[in-house]
């Protein structure tokens, strides 16, 4: 998956994980921010959280078209920027009155702003990356290695942010409310990582930033492509993907209101024995390395490749069994934390996605693309409806355990979602760039 492809991709890819990061350590946080600073409830906390959302879906549509106009590369760096004073308007500590709501506002908007220009088009240059015959074929795996590099950053903001606020609460005496702030600085160094990622490896993939002319010529050499009946049947065949979709994205993004509010006020506040183990996202990528290594270990022909994978599962299996012997007691629980689940379940996951529908293609079995996405959203509903069981306890709390495996039937099936998305990138390709953006508007 990783042999063969161009270094631009790997630039790329590291540069959106910064931007991921930051973001997901904004949001990881942010409707408890709302309640515990300005006093909202979870109902007005939760309408400005989706009213956010809404313009971080919407918006690449725009930053499509003026990326149409004025290339990615622009768009990309206006975006990153945008961000960057965003995420500073949230770091901010400007009070819990009329002149915080304000920076509060205004911060949503200019980072939705900037998500339109940057997030879209920076993944329309990696699909760019892949028009020359010589990397065509290794389209698939780019992606796949681009979805995992997004679920990398998305895995530790949780546990940054969380370990942030401890930090500043504990040993330099800020109070709970200000020290929401402090995470929202970590996303503003966030965005600055990314952007010396960006422009330090900027030869990589400069020759796919597109400037007014090579869009342009972009255009007309896909317009001799496509006919306008095929170009008719493409964008309905999409709208149509995002008509269902958007069902799913809408359960999905109960991670950052419904289901965090839920573990804040519903879910037991500790943890003990081998599941608290979870709590700590080294662990968790101890667990990523041992499945990456299994994998590797049984595929690879050559036996210095296997000697490795071996190794490196002996130490993450070594290092396990280290930190479970110097577990304490019981390990207190924050509602942010639960939000790793996601992205590490995608991160570990994706190599078993791959094999399981690599297999079945093999045998000819392999699921359509919609019926992947139906079968994906009916593995969500289950996820939901599972959380509904773990309400009914002795205390009125729900267990830690039935909430981790809510998350675990949540991420399945962004697996069903993205694993194919890449081919139907491939079929669905359209000689209107805008729609490239709102295709990979996936977070």
């Amino acid at each position: 998956m990783f042999e063969g492809q161009p270094k631009g991709l790997y630039a790329l890819a590291l540069a959106n994980t910064g931007e991921r990061f930051g973001y997901y350590t904004m949001l990881a946080v942010f409707v408890l921010f709302l309640k515990a600073n300005f006093g909202l409830s979870p109902t007005v906390a939760g309408n400005i959280y989706g009213a956010f959302l809404a313009m971080v879906y919407f918006l690449p549509f725009i930053g499509g078209i003026l990326a149409d106009k004025f290339g990615y590369g622009k768009m990309v760096t206006i975006g990153i920027v945008a961000m960057f004073m965003g995420y500073v308007l949230l770091a901010v500590p400007a009070g819990t009155g009329t002149i915080g709501m304000i920076c509060m506002v205004g911060a949503l908007l200019v980072i939705s702003t900037g998500t339109g220009l940057f997030k879209g088009n920076l993944q329309v240059m990696v699909g760019n990356l892949y028009d020359s015959p010589e990397y065509a074929s290794r389209r698939d795996s780019a992606f796949s290695i681009f979805y995992m590099a997004i679920n990398i950053g998305a895995l530790f903001a949780p546990s940054c942010a969380v370990g942030i606020m401890d930090y500043a609460q504990k040993s330099l005496g800020v109070s709970v409310n200000d020290s929401y702030h402090f995470a929202f600085g970590v996303a503003c160094v966030s965005l600055i990582v990314s952007m010396i990622i960006y422009y330090s490896f900027r030869s990589t993939f400069k020759h796919v930033e597109g400037g007014t002319k090579q869009v342009a010529e972009n255009k007309a050499s896909v317009a001799e492509e496509l006919s306008p009946a095929e170009t008719k049947d493409r964008i309905v065949a999409l709208c149509l993907v995002f008509a269902v979709v958007i069902f799913f994205w809408m359960a999905f993004h109960q991670n950052g209101l419904t289901l965090t509010f839920f573990a804040d006020e519903f879910t037991a506040k500790s943890s003990s024995g081998v599941e608290s183990m979870m709590f700590t996202v080294w662990n968790l990528v101890a667990v990523i390395f041992i499945v990456y290594a299994l994998f590797s270990l049984f595929q690879s022909k050559n036996g210095r490749t296997k000697l490795i994978s071996g190794l490196v599962i002996l130490a993450a299996v070594a290092f396990l069994v280290y930190r479970y012997t110097i577990l304490p007691e019981s390990t207190a629980v924050d509602a942010p934390i639960f939000q790793q689940f996601n992205p590490f379940y995608v991160v570990a996951l994706t190599p078993v996605s791959m094999g399981i529908f690599g297999w079945l293609a093999s045998k000819g079995k392999e699921p359509s693309a919609p019926r992947k996405i139906g079968l994906g959203m009916l593995v969500a509903a289950c996820g939901l409806h599972l959380l509904v069981l773990t309400i009914f306890s002795p205390d009125n709390y729900a267990s830690v355990a039935g909430t981790i495996e809510t998350y675990l039937l949540s991420s399945l099936p962004t697996l069903k979602l993205t694993v194919p998305s890449t081919k139907a990138k491939r079929v669905w390709s359209l000689p209107i760039p805008m729609f490239s953006p709102g295709w990979n508007s996936v977070p």
